[in-house]
Formats: C-alpha cells, sequence, structure tokens
C-alpha cells in the first residue's frame, strides 16, 4: 500500500480545541488538482470535484479534457457544525456512456483555517486500495478566526497620512506665482472731457455743388486756331458745280 508523501501536512489531526463556530461561514475555493491518476486509455478525462461538509454536498462543473491537471477556480460556501472539523473531498472521471470513474478521495482538515482564518495547503487523495492518485488545491477562509494570520492575503492601500505641507503653499518644484497685473485705470468721467472734439476743421467745409462752370459751352471753343464760322451765303443756291 501507498502512503501520502510526507511533505503534506496535517497527516495526523492535531487536538481540535476550536469551538463557537456552529452556523458560522466557511469558504471554499476549488482551485483544481495535481498530478492526477489518468484513468482513460485513449482520450483524455475530464474530472470533476465532489466536497462534502455534514449533510451539505457541492459539485464542482466538470473540467472537459482536464486531463490530469484540472483547473476549476469555483467558491462553496458553507455553513460550519459545531465539533465537526473536517470536510471530504472525492474527484472523478464524467463518462457519457458508462459509470463515472472514481479518481481518489480524501479529508481536508480544518484545524488550521478556524485558528488562522486561512489555508491554501494542497491536500492529498487517495484510491480505493490506498494509493497516493493526486492532489488537490484549495483556498479556505474563516473570517470569524480568533487568531487571524498577521500577513495579508491581498493587496492593500497604503495608509492614509496627513501631509507635511499645509494647504494653500505651492509644493516645492512648483513653477513660482506671477503678480497680478495692474488694473486698468479708469478715466473719471465718461465720455473724457473734450470729447467729442471740437468742429473746427472738422470735418472739412463741402465744396459747391453742382459746379458753378456746370454744364461746360457746347461746342467748346476750339483751341490754338483763329478759324471762324463763316458768314451767311450769298451766292446762288445751288452753288454752281465746279
Amino acid at each position: 500500500m501507498q502512503s501520502p508523501p510526507s511533505s503534506y501536512p496535517y497527516q495526523t489531526p492535531p487536538s481540535m480545541t476550536v469551538s463557537g463556530i456552529h452556523g458560522q461561514t466557511l469558504e471554499v475555493t476549488v482551485v483544481g488538482c495535481n498530478r492526477l491518476k489518468d484513468t482513460e486509455w485513449i482520450s483524455r478525462q475530464d474530472p470533476y470535484v465532489i466536497l462534502e461538509y455534514g449533510t451539505t454536498k457541492f459539485r464542482t462543473r466538470t473540467c472537459t479534457d482536464g486531463g490530469k491537471n484540472p483547473k476549476f477556480q469555483e467558491k462553496f460556501i458553507f455553513s460550519l457544525v459545531e465539533g465537526l472539523h473536517e470536510l471530504q473531498i472525492s474527484v472523478w472521471n464524467s463518462n457519457t456512456i458508462t459509470f463515472d470513474d472514481f479518481i481518489g478521495s480524501g479529508k481536508v482538515q480544518l484545524h488550521k483555517v478556524l485558528t488562522h482564518g486561512y489555508d491554501d495547503t494542497p491536500w492529498p487523495i487517495q484510491s480505493k486500495h490506498g494509493r497516493c492518485t493526486g492532489e488537490t488545491r484549495l483556498i479556505l477562509h474563516y473570517a470569524n478566526a480568533a487568531n487571524k494570520l498577521a500577513t495579508n492575503f491581498g493587496p492593500s492601500a497604503p495608509p492614509y497620512s496627513t501631509p507635511s505641507t499645509p494647504y494653500g503653499s505651492p509644493p516645492p518644484c512648483a513653477a513660482p506665482y506671477l503678480p497680478c497685473p495692474i488694473p486698468y485705470p479708469y478715466p473719471s468721467a465718461y465720455p473724457p472731457s473734450g470729447y467729442p472734439p471740437s468742429a473746427t476743421g472738422y470735418p472739412p467745409p463741402p465744396l459747391p455743388y453742382p459746379p458753378t462752370a456746370y454744364p461746360p459751352p457746347y461746342p467748346p471753343p476750339l483751341q490754338g486756331t483763329s478759324y471762324y464760322l463763316p458768314g451767311p451765303y450769298t451766292g446762288p443756291y445751288p452753288p454752281p458745280p465746279y
């Protein structure tokens, strides 16, 4: 008979001293399985996980073609029972025609999570003959633990602190403040004195219209010649031909 490796914790459950847990909430996240026994000869197996605590039973989805290392990432909520400090777990391979194949089962001890509020230990599973057939990865949370672990299991924001520089003063690297511009002086009275300007010389006096020599004589006199219009014709009419 093959026994689980000695590296797995809680091979011998410690004495249970945790009390006052009845009705409290326990969160169990099934992360996945590692190094499962392969029950298929041709295709890849389709594993799923069953969790049992008291009369409560949950089943994960089937990880199709999950093979030896299926992933689930499913969370389940259990209501704790006073005096019951272990969780039953079993892994199966889903078949469509025949019955599902049993891969392995094991027990999850709750002492650590009930004491410290958190446990992510890998838990071994065994066949019906006691052979190790792989391991399951669970994450357990218990919010009402008396001695919670000091470390935080998730990122947290930095604590708030009072700023050293009082509000209102510029930071050292800020550009110096520019002085406010001098306001434009408004005139004491509006409109200002001397407005509008005197009419002397502005605008210029209008020219007489129409001009005095308009219209010009017609026909205009000939320029630069001594020619005068002939007088009346006194000869016979019509004049004789030349």
